[in-house]
């Protein structure tokens, strides 16, 4: 592509690069320069543009940018057509963003004309909402560099895993001094988090803070549920604890315990039946954003959770300080959630 300073008389069939405005004549960026522009360009006493001249090879950039944008379009995924060189990408039902990071990596590698950008993977996003561009940054695009970024989308880097309406059981433990109105607020919370999947409680039960009584409740309902969790009187702080122990006892398997994500840290990943159990950390009590709905949204949208995933989640995992906790993460002492 050609692109620089052109005399009027040239500059037919270029696309304009800068607007030009004068005496009334408005002659809009991107604009193809017709024979009509000239004589009006001329009275207006203009003698050069900036334009851009397509050489063979060129792929203007709206074909560019809705050629990739299509490419890189997964399942749940729909690309608006594009205008200005660029062409959006929208969620077509409510889920987790499940994008091929190493994908994007290589696309944007190709050519710096050629660019892709993707909200953050496994966030969670509703039906309608725009998750990714592709933006054609000149006016046009080599054939080349597009055909490589296509074949590195070969596999579509960018899908939406929708949320299934899930059943869930919620066990919470019991121990004196914990008031029924914080069990009762929790699972209000619950239900909200649970609400942009479809997904409900559909059986709860409240038992003594310890290992017997939790695994019996385990079992219990595990049967009736696609997923439990188990909201502990006091925060898990071992895998011997409580909360591991009836797990185990109950036939389970831990996938972790812990995650890098702050507040979140004392979250439990286990598996009974083929099915997950979390222990919830006691941030998850609160509305405010933190580690477990960062699993719970994957597992509503049938996203798998390993130990593997959780450790990856470090990088971002310092989310905003939650005032109302009373003992603020700082060097005095941080609190255990």
């Amino acid at each position: 592509m050609k692109f620089g300073p052109s005399p009027i008389e040239d500059s037919v069939g270029g696309i304009v690069a800068h607007a030009v405005k004068r005496d009334g004549l408005v002659l809009k960026k991107g604009e193809i320069v017709g024979a009509q522009h000239i004589r009006a360009l001329k009275d207006a006493g203009v003698d050069t543009i900036v334009i851009a001249k397509l050489e063979e090879g060129d792929i203007v950039e709206d074909e560019a940018a809705g050629r990739l944008a299509q490419a890189c379009a997964g399942s749940n995924v729909r690309v608006e057509q594009p205008f200005t060189g660029r062409s959006n990408l929208f969620s077509e039902k409510a889920g987790v963003l499940v994008v091929d990071a190493n994908a994007i990596d290589h696309i944007n590698s190709i050519d710096e004309r050629i660019t892709v950008a993707t909200l953050p993977a496994y966030r969670a996003v509703q039906a309608g909402e725009m998750i990714g561009t592709v933006k054609i940054i000149p006016f046009a695009a080599p054939a080349s560099a597009l055909e490589s970024a296509i074949r590195a989308a070969q596999t579509p880097p960018i899908r939406v895993a929708p949320f299934r309406p899930l059943s869930v059981g919620v066990i919470s433990t019991l121990l004196p001094g914990l008031k029924p109105s914080v069990i009762d607020k929790t699972l209000r919370v619950m239900s909200e988090r649970l609400k942009p999947a479809g997904a409900r409680i559909l059986v709860e039960t409240r038992v003594p803070h310890a290992a017997d009584a939790l695994s019996a409740a385990i079992s219990d309902i595990m049967p009736r549920s696609d997923l439990v969790v188990v909201f502990g009187a006091s925060a898990i702080t071992d895998r011997r604890d409580v909360i591991p122990c009836a797990v185990e006892m109950a036939g389970g398997h831990i996938e972790q315990l812990g995650m890098p994500v702050d507040p979140g840290n004392l979250l439990l990943i286990a598996s009974l039946d083929g099915k997950p159990v979390l222990g919830a950390p006691g941030c998850a009590r609160s509305p405010k954003e933190n580690g477990f709905d960062w699993v719970l949204q994957r597992l509503l949208a049938d996203v798998p959770v390993t130990s593997a995933d959780i450790r990856r989640m470090g990088v971002g995992g310092l989310l905003m300080e939650i005032v109302s906790r009373g003992q603020p993460r700082d060097a005095a002492g941080a609190p255990r959630d």
